[in-house]
């Protein structure tokens, strides 16, 4: 990890982001970061079955009185009970029975309303964690940080993260963001598009697991020749079948998604004075998230805005990694902040 330097945060510290299909939690003890689905699975209404990558495990298959779901949704917390029963078990799980109180940093859209903002402090709070001190970091600072972009100084920066239901497209300018914008375009509806092209050119319905593990395995099946070898389920006879699906036709299906994706960024574009625009035309666009494995969306992008697009190889990590940062170095600490609290 990173070299530390002067810092004040005491000996535990959490940096957390939460995603709707993944949660990242950087753990100050370990000096690692922990990746898991951010799922979880109830069993009769009331309780907690399974959690994480293990709820996963069951999505598609569990029985009727088993329910799997997502706490988030669209960046925001949708389900906050389910989402503090999450935290309170990762967090600990990372503890180890370590229960001295901790500080929690939290990576939140920077395009999201003071109350959605503030969701994310009840939500440590109510998680029963036994937070010292809860700070909130807004996420394209914390991907900028990520990516090694030199926030502070740095002018015209843009950063598209590519995540499972969002894109936040963001504008940072000498330790600010100038521009943001969140789309309701991610990883999410580029499963929707290859179940749709699947049913459509082979009548076959497939599920939402199946799809996803054929928008990661697309880039090694394309290096190989290969489709990608899918079941599920024949629209005619209703019997299972297994089916050879060309990548060709999974690319296609995909290009709808990433177009609205480059709509909003040469929206965000217009919007930006000149000398920046200047500055992220000699940079290249930053490009990160998730849902950015798939081969080839750099150059796509690239082609239909003229601009050079930076892919990092973080993916969903280049946040947590900001977090880190964060949480290590005391001259960064001025991009975390307290959230405003209700008046009464």
């Amino acid at each position: 990890m990173i070299e530390e330097r002067k810092t004040t945060v005491a000996n535990n510290a959490f940096g957390i982001d939460l995603g709707t299909n993944n949660i990242k939690i950087y753990n100050r003890n370990d000096d690692n970061i922990m990746i898991e689905k951010n799922m979880i699975a109830i069993e009769n209404k009331n309780t907690l079955f399974a959690y994480g990558n293990s709820a996963f495990e069951m999505y598609e298959k569990a029985p009727g009185n088993i329910h799997i779901s997502y706490p988030l949704s669209n960046g925001v917390i949708a389900d906050i009970k389910n989402m503090e029963t999450l935290v309170k078990y990762f967090i600990g799980d990372l503890q180890k029975g370590n229960t001295k109180p901790s500080d929690f940093f939290i990576a939140v859209p920077t395009d999201v309303t003071e109350v959605e903002k503030r969701a994310f402090y009840d939500l440590i709070k109510g998680a029963n964690v036994k937070a010292k001190k809860i700070m909130v970091v807004e996420k394209a600072v914390a991907d900028g940080l990520g990516l090694d972009i030199d926030v502070k100084n740095s002018q015209g920066v843009l950063v598209v993260n590519v995540g499972y239901e969002t894109t936040e497209i963001s504008i940072l300018s000498l330790g600010g963001i100038v521009l943001s914008r969140l789309i309701k375009v991610g990883g999410m509806k580029f499963d929707d598009a290859i179940r749709a092209a699947v049913r459509r050119e082979f009548s076959l319905i497939i599920g939402g697991k199946t799809a996803e593990n054929v928008k990661i395995a697309l880039k090694e099946l394309e290096e190989e020749g290969k489709g990608a070898i899918v079941y599920g389920r024949d629209i005619v006879t209703g019997l299972p079948v297994e089916r050879e699906i060309p990548t060709k036709m999974v690319d296609e299906s995909l290009e709808e998604h990433f177009n609205t994706i480059i709509d909003n960024v040469k929206v965000i574009l217009e919007r930006t004075p000149p000398e920046l625009a200047a500055d992220i035309y000699r940079h290249g666009i930053y490009l990160t998230g998730g849902s950015t494995r798939l081969p080839y969306i750099d150059n796509y992008l690239a082609s239909y805005t003229g601009f050079a697009f930076n892919l990092s190889d973080l993916y969903e990590t280049s946040a947590a990694y900001g977090l880190e940062k964060i949480i290590r170095d005391r001259n960064l600490r001025k991009w975390a902040q307290p959230v405003k609290q209700k008046k009464l």
